[in-house]
């Protein structure tokens, strides 16, 4: 059972919520001094540097910025200020769940330095949530939405799949998402009718479809890893074929499609990892009881099926990191994602677990940074300016500890969170998770 809310608790962290959005609303300018500013422009830091905000801009960076006065000051010494992060493959809560909860995983997102979300399993209801979000009415990540999804559940016909398309044109998503089942006709008539109204597309490969006919399509992202390790099998099933990997990732970036990887959440949707490992997750405690409870369940059903194959799951996972590790040196483009919250990918946390897997990969700092903030800037370039610190970017900004391009771990250092302009310190964010983690306390 849940424990009933704490009502100090959570009078003082939404004073504070609300005395931080309101301060940096007042305050026109925000100067963070004296920082170490890596700008992703480059892989350099300018040390010592002013990094001025107006609104939800920043204006200036330099060594010689004069703060205006009456500016709001942050102390930057000895820690480093870079882009806020992007989850490329998130999820939002639907309408029809408590309001409280789609807060809470907002919150979460943003606590652990997640300035923009691509949210990727549209449903009626949040386009209005999704102006809540970017306007700072709530405490929340940019959202940007693909509309509810083109399936073999949702579509039946090739007139259906061009219809829908029209339909999420006019009501104003920004994607549409591909989940498998579509029929090729199905899918082929989705994509000529997004060509036409230029919406993009991107997400899993039907079975019918293949990657290399979704490439030929236009996809513009392949989440997942989806469709890659599915082509190199139709190659040679036991081993990679490193001719026929090379050729799909040539392929890919001719065409200028992005990869957004999700290795975290895939060892746990394949049995990779135990349940009794994945249940001592400490983030557990952000989220409702029976949501862990069924993530719980439904691991522990894997691994008791007599269908369960513990060493294809290994080599399913060693194929998708040897993936990985091919399109990052070969130079495509790869954006930072990790499907939260799902099975065991605690929003915002699982960011950190998604981490060390591209470390692994083989990812470099600068790289898996550019996966996150400049290459996110890149794919949604038609939308607004952000992911490098410039004049004229938006102002989603990250003070962390330690410096990022030695290692990514310290991205779970901050001090502090800016998105849009709104400054939440480290004790307002620690306010917010304890609140949250007070929801879901069990009764004594």
């Amino acid at each position: 059972m849940k424990q009933p809310y704490n009502p100090l608790l959570l009078t003082a962290s939404f004073l504070l919520l609300a005395a931080a959005f309101a301060a940096s609303s007042a305050a026109q300018d925000v100067a963070f001094v004296n920082a170490n500013v890596i700008t992703m422009e480059d892989d350099a830091v300018m040390a010592g540097a002013t990094v001025l905000v107006s609104g939800d801009r920043i204006v200036a960076l330099g060594t010689d910025v004069a703060v205006p006065e009456g500016a709001t000051r942050i102390d930057a010494t000895d820690k480093y200020l870079v882009p806020g992060l992007a989850e490329m493959h998130g999820h939002v809560p639907r309408p029809d769940e408590p309001a409280q909860y789609t807060e809470d995983v907002l919150f979460l997102y943003v606590a652990n330095g997640i300035t923009t979300v691509r949210g990727m399993l549209g449903a009626p209801g949040q386009l209005e949530l999704r102006q809540r979000a970017n306007s700072s009415e709530i405490v929340a990540p940019t959202l940007y939405l693909a509309g509810p999804s083109f399936s073999g559940g949702s579509i039946d016909s090739p007139e259906q799949a061009v219809e829908k398309v029209r339909r999420q044109k006019e009501e104003g998503w920004n994607l549409l998402k591909i989940h498998p089942g579509l029929t090729l006709a199905e899918y082929d008539a989705m994509a000529e009718t997004a060509r036409e109204t230029a919406m993009r597309f991107g997400g899993h490969v039907p079975a019918d479809v293949g990657l290399m006919h979704a490439i030929d399509q236009g996809q513009e992202t392949f989440d997942h890893i989806d469709g890659y390790v599915e082509y190199l099998r139709t190659v040679n099933a036991d081993e990679i074929d490193e001719e026929a990997l090379a050729y799909a990732i040539q392929r890919t970036i001719e065409a200028g499609a992005w990869v957004v990887p999700t290795m975290a959440l895939w060892q746990n949707i394949f049995g990779y990892i135990d349940a009794d490992v994945l249940d001592s997750y400490a983030e557990l405690k952000y989220m409702p009881p029976g949501v862990v409870e069924s993530w719980s369940r439904r691991t522990r059903r894997v691994h008791a099926s007599p269908d369960f194959d513990r060493a294809a799951a290994e080599k399913l996972i060693a194929w998708r990191m040897h993936v990985l590790g091919a399109l990052h040196r070969a130079g495509a483009r790869i954006l930072m994602g990790t499907d939260a919250p799902q099975v065991y990918s605690v929003p915002g946390f699982s960011l950190h677990r998604e981490l060390a897997h591209m470390v692994e990969a083989g990812m470099d700092p600068h790289a898996i940074l550019v996966s996150g903030t400049v290459n996110v800037g890149e794919y949604f370039a038609n939308e607004d300016t952000f992911g490098t610190i410039i004049a004229g970017s938006r102002a989603d900004l990250l003070l962390v500890e330690g410096n990022p391009l030695d290692d990514v771990a310290h991205l779970a250092s901050l001090s502090g969170v800016m998105v849009r302009g709104q400054w939440l310190s480290r004790k307002v964010l620690d306010t917010g998770l304890a609140a949250i983690a007070a929801r879901y306390e069990p009764s004594p």
